[in-house]
């Protein structure tokens, strides 16, 4: 599978797994679990979690799952907006390691803009990584305004937005500013959520050809067409084994030129600035 570089050095999988609703409903924890171990063995390592899943569930299932296996994990979670003054974000940490059962997390991010100062949290965010709690921190949720000022605050290692075939605005200024900045963009639902935006995505037939030309689903096909942007990780969620591997299939899908140009004429990339998305 493809790999990409934080500015630390490390390198991860361009597909990682997304834990948005885990950890919600007791009975399915254990159909959780397996779903993040499955996953692991596919190789997307990377796993996505964050305090607001849940409210902590998502990252209880997060730490069975990887039980033995934290060598193999990057592992992301996310502290609220409300709680990312400079003492609220050690409390919160501390909450995600014991939930996460590690004694560091790899990436740890602010997820959206709150009342605090970028100046406070970030001084939080060094004063973890200096004690060993997290190797490096970033935030979620941000347009490029907000994106320039917290690179000016410190060293951002990414920023995690919405981001898919319908929901392209990205692409008209953060995603070539973050480019330019070698800084990764991670794309949460990069399949749409379920319901009717996600029937909207893969019933349009411009995927749906593209998809019967490949033999593949148009699932595969939008989320092929994610992992295909330069500097782009996709983290979507599943719990099926079927998707998941399904998943893992479409990391290998080459879209040509043409694939490529017949996904632009069924969903358009932005002709001008817009408000970022988001979930």
């Amino acid at each position: 599978m493809k790999t990409i570089s934080f500015p630390s050095g490390a390198v991860v999988p361009v597909l990682g797994q997304g834990t948005w609703n885990m950890g919600e409903v007791a009975l399915r924890k254990a159909d959780e679990v397996r779903a993040l171990q499955t996953g692991l063995d596919l190789g997307m390592t990377l796993i996505d979690t964050a305090e607001m899943y849940g409210e902590g569930g998502a990252e209880s299932v997060v730490g069975e799952a990887i039980a033995g296996r934290r060598d193999e994990v990057y592992l992301v979670t996310k502290v609220y907006p409300h709680n990312a003054s400079f003492e609220g974000v050690q409390a919160a940490c501390e909450r995600s390691l014991r939930r996460l059962k590690v004694d560091c997390v790899d990436l740890y991010l602010l997820h959206w803009p709150g009342p605090f100062s970028l100046d406070e949290t970030f001084d939080a965010f060094a004063a973890l990584k200096k004690a060993g709690k997290i190797k490096d921190f970033g935030v979620s949720n941000f347009d490029l305004e907000g994106m320039q000022d917290a690179v000016d605050c410190g060293a951002v290692a990414t920023d995690q937005v919405l981001y898919n075939l319908m929901k392209r605005g990205v692409e008209f200024d953060l995603l070539p500013w973050c480019r330019q900045q070698r800084l990764p963009l991670m794309a949460y639902s990069p399949l749409e959520s379920a319901g009717r935006e996600q029937a909207a995505l893969l019933d349009s037939p411009g995927l749906q050809t593209v998809a019967a030309a490949h033999g593949v689903t148009p699932a595969q096909i939008a989320l092929a067409w994610v992992l295909h942007q330069d500097g782009v990780i996709a983290i979507p969620k599943a719990v099926d084994p079927v998707h998941l591997r399904a998943n893992r299939a479409a990391a290998d899908i080459v879209l040509s030129t043409d694939d490529l140009a017949a996904l632009d004429r069924a969903f358009p990339p932005p002709r001008r600035k817009r408000a970022l998305d988001m979930r």
